[in-house]
């Protein structure tokens, strides 16, 4: 089970470096999905198949299919390529880089630090997280509906043309 996490969480770095670096928006997008798709392999190894599904179902199935479809309908043309291409050049990169260094060196720590320590983990059903999102969580719950319904209609009025009002 070990090797199919370091497994997947290579993949995972590898299709986010892909995301960030790729400037055509539909293989970016693409590599996204690949992304999410190995997190969710990763919350199964850690012994939570609900979080994976979740993450299959509503993340990699809906929400990146949506994306797909919204910028295949956008249809970017040549000055869109141009700006990603503009935003790829090294000097963009110093931060991200020195922020990249600074997780990584986290991570070793964190590894090396453990020693032969394994990762205690219990198995967490979805019963479980309906108990924790409609107890203790309600409130948490809430906001984040009334955030994203503000986020819809903000896109909306972002995105409606001046002809239509």
């Amino acid at each position: 089970m070990d090797i199919i996490f370091y497994v997947a969480a290579v993949v995972a770095i590898l299709a986010t470096v892909r995301v960030i670096s790729n400037a055509n928006p539909v293989h970016a997008l693409l590599n996204l999905i690949v992304s999410l798709l190995a997190v969710a392999v990763i919350f199964f190894t850690l012994g939570a198949p609900f979080a994976g599904m979740l993450e299959v179902i509503v993340y990699a199935g809906a929400i990146m299919v949506l994306f797909v479809f919204v910028v295949m309908m956008l249809n970017l043309g040549d000055a869109t390529v141009a700006q990603e291409r503009a935003w790829l050049k090294p000097k963009v990169w110093i931060l991200p880089a020195i922020l990249a260094l600074a997780l990584f060196a986290v991570l070793l720590w964190a590894l090396t630090g453990m020693g032969t320590h394994e990762i205690p983990y219990t198995v967490v059903d979805a019963r479980e997280v309906g108990i924790s999102l409609f107890g203790p969580y309600l409130l948490a719950v809430e906001l984040a509906s009334f955030l994203l319904l503000a986020a819809l209609v903000a896109a909306y009025h972002l995105g409606r043309s001046e002809d239509a009002s």
